[in-house]
């Protein structure tokens, strides 16, 4: 058994679905890729081979509440995939607030200078999105 914990983290979209890997002994994320989905339905071929091959112990999936706290339309739709995500693989999945990760994602690309197309920033923003998710996440979960 290894002393390594690998977290997942998703950024739920009905177009793309940003992914981030992230581990509890340094309480460190990096941002691995985007899944296409259709109509908020994912590729659920790609998730598992992410999870084969990163073999996480938890995910977490953003929860994309309004700036006050209330449930708009894409909320149940992260829901339902956190749901999915529990009856597919056999870990804990645990929804953590998201809200200003889009932004945060946003300020992280211009703070470093990345240089993409607007459609690939957006897609980069994404998987950077998860990646803040993932480590609010972790800094609540393991605060030292």
């Amino acid at each position: 058994m290894s002393i390594v914990n690998i977290i997942m983290g998703f950024d739920f979209g009905t177009k793309n679905i940003g992914v981030a890997i992230g581990q509890k002994l340094t309480c460190t994320v990096r941002p691995l890729t985007v899944l296409q989905s259709q109509s908020g339905i994912p590729n659920w071929g790609k998730i598992k081979d992410i999870y084969n091959i990163w073999k996480p112990v938890a995910m977490i999936v953003g929860l994309p509440l309004k700036i006050n706290g209330g449930v708009q339309p894409i909320t149940v739709l992260a829901r339902r995939f956190a749901k999915q995500l529990k009856k597919q693989f056999p870990v804990t999945v645990e929804m953590h607030d998201e809200r200003f990760s889009t932004s945060e994602a946003r300020l992280d690309c211009f703070e470093n200078h990345y240089n993409y197309l607007h459609e690939q920033q957006d897609i980069k923003i994404n998987a950077i999105a998860a990646g803040v998710i993932l480590k609010s996440w972790l800094n609540q979960s393991f605060k030292m």
